[in-house]
């Protein structure tokens, strides 16, 4: 009795020995199986610490090292060298100013550049743009219309020397818009175009709107005055900058002289010069020279000027506005550009 008793302990507790063995072994073969996961976790997190880190170190980077500029989207940001920050534009004549970087866009100096102003003429910066862009042939002619020169002259307005009833053709008014800063040519293009100014205007504040220009509104298309005719040297900006982009625009904004070939009013043609180019002054530019520009005057705006240089094989833009000058005084918009520009070259 005793040694089956003995025999049946022997056995339960080998039983019991052998069940502690098994779960043994199973809880090893657990941990092994979890190993490879808490080893892939730990991993997980390691490489997404460090992912977001290298995130953040873009965004800031992007922030303060950096930026970007998208051309006519009528955003323009602080930005340029060392030496070009040094450029002072107190010192000006015209109290509104802005200096680009012709390429990027990036704002070098500038000073109220977003205070709205009156731009005269500048104006015909985007009137000639419009005409470009909804003309399939620049070469194509059509006719100086009547109806409108009566004003032109009671306004005293700048004219080309176009005559009424002038078989003419596109790019002749173009260079007509640009050079002399003909209103005749602006009004032939707004009726040739769109039938009225009113409408061809209505061309114009959507091309404003659609590159990004802000303070901008137009109510004609030759810049001559009216309260609610504004915009501001910083929108201007952006639309030169725009309007350059276009091979035809930058040809015809570039030149000193253009020629017009003989026509049904003028037999042996007749050549219109550059408002800029006249003069003297931008012969002085140090290290560069002046590409081209556009003027504008109104009693209300003052002297004012849209002005493309190259100063050490760079472009950049300048606009200025509101310079108390007149044409029959010293072309104080014209002095300041050359000043600016000289500053670039002493410094770059």
């Amino acid at each position: 009795m005793i040694s089956e008793t003995k025999a049946f302990y022997i056995m339960f507790k080998e039983k019991s020995w052998n069940m502690e063995k098994k779960k043994l072994a199973n809880r090893q073969t657990q941990k092994r199986a979890k190993r490879p996961f808490e080893t892939v976790r730990f991993y997980t997190i390691i490489i997404a610490s460090f992912l977001i880190f290298i995130l953040l170190l873009f965004f800031i980077g992007k922030q303060y090292l950096s930026f970007d500029v998208q051309v006519g989207s009528g955003n323009l940001l602080n930005a340029g060298t060392q030496a070009e920050n040094k450029i002072n534009l107190d010192v000006l004549n015209s109290p509104y100013a802005i200096l680009i970087d012709a390429d990027t866009g990036a704002i070098i100096a500038q000073r109220n550049d977003d205070e709205r102003i009156y731009p005269a003429s500048l104006t015909k910066i985007m009137t000639a743009l419009i005409a470009i862009e909804h003309t399939d042939n620049l070469n194509q002619s059509i006719t100086v219309p009547y109806d409108f020169f009566q004003e032109l002259y009671e306004e005293e307005a700048s004219m080309a020397g176009f005559e009424p009833g002038e078989r003419v053709k596109v790019k002749d008014l173009l260079y007509g818009v640009l050079l002399p800063s003909g209103a005749e040519c602006c009004r032939t293009f707004a009726e040739n175009i769109s039938g009225s100014e009113s409408a061809f205007v209505k061309l114009m504040n959507e091309k404003a709107n659609q590159i990004g220009l802000k303070n901008t509104h137009f109510t004609n298309c030759t810049g001559l005055h009216d309260r609610n005719h504004t915009s501001s040297v910083k929108d201007i900006a952006v639309l030169l900058q725009y309007a350059l982009k276009n091979q035809a625009f930058y040809q015809a904004f570039t030149s000193s002289y253009y020629s017009v070939p003989p026509t049904n009013q003028h037999p042996e043609g007749f050549t219109f010069y550059s408002t800029v180019f006249q003069n003297q002054a931008v012969e002085t530019i140090h290290n560069g020279e002046l590409l081209g520009g556009k003027t504008g005057y109104t009693e209300q705006a003052g002297q004012c000027l849209a002005s493309l240089a190259t100063i050490n094989g760079k472009q950049y833009l300048l606009v200025t506005a509101g310079a108390n000058g007149s044409p029959q005084t010293e072309p104080l918009h014209i002095l300041d550009a050359v000043n600016v520009y000289n500053q670039l070259g002493s410094l770059t």
